[in-house]
């Protein structure tokens, strides 16, 4: 794999029954792939995003004061994060949880030191609490992370193949793009991350980013294994 690191963010949807709570087989099978994954030498860092738990401030958080609505979606993907740490300690990898949120009794805070030598030592770790502040999506938190980390490649496994020239759930004649560059993206306003997201990899020169299909776990390696998935996001 010609990858050292890469970060990894998978959707919390695609890891739900019907986008809700937890499907373990799908959570043991991702699981297994990113234990491979990293048996072949590439360090993997994950977030989870926790819209199989609360979808931030939409449906029964309508209404909400949007800072607690926030902190729920971050306990959220702690929630995530534990439960794939505990699919990988059954595949026999040791990952540590990272939390951007401070509960000691849980796991770590993070720090960018701590969570390198995690790395380097266990091959993957586990990134919750998005930033630990509102109004930041887990799409920021994991840009930040691969950037702080010097990912080679961010890798965004969501509930959609791609990016697309318009919603394909709402566009019958949407294209899928294979190949664009974040400055052409942001002008496009295409809806791949938050612009905040996008501005940070246009801005840092993030080498590259891969926007998938978690329908299958497996296109995790088939991405790393260089066939032409999805779509190709590059400076």
């Amino acid at each position: 794999m010609p990858y050292r690191r890469i970060m990894l963010k998978l959707s919390g949807e695609a890891l739900g029954e019907n986008g809700w709570l937890f499907n373990y087989e799908k959570i043991m099978e991702a699981a297994r792939v990113i234990n491979d994954v990293a048996e072949k030498g590439t360090q993997v860092g994950v977030v989870i995003g926790g819209g199989n738990l609360w979808r931030g401030r939409h449906g029964a958080s309508a209404g909400m004061d949007a800072v607690r609505a926030d902190q729920m979606g971050m306990l959220g993907t702690l929630m995530n994060c534990l439960v794939m740490q505990d699919a990988l300690h059954q595949c026999g990898r040791n990952a540590q949880v990272f939390s951007a949120l401070h509960l000691p009794d849980v796991c770590a805070n993070y720090r960018r030191d701590l969570a390198d030598e995690a790395l380097c030592r266990d091959g993957v770790a586990l990134f919750g609490g998005g930033l630990g502040s509102p109004f930041f999506t887990t799409d920021t938190a994991v840009t930040l992370r691969a950037l702080e980390l010097r990912a080679d490649a961010l890798l965004l496994a969501k509930s959609v193949d791609g990016v697309y020239t318009a919603d394909p759930r709402e566009d019958p004649e949407a294209v899928l793009i294979r190949d664009i560059t974040y400055l052409d993206a942001i002008r496009r306003g295409l809806k791949v991350m938050d612009m905040a997201a996008f501005i940070m990899c246009a801005e840092q020169g993030l080498p590259q980013v891969r926007v998938f299909a978690l329908d299958s776990p497996e296109n995790i390696r088939r991405v790393l294994d260089g066939e032409p998935l999805g779509t190709t996001l590059h400076p």
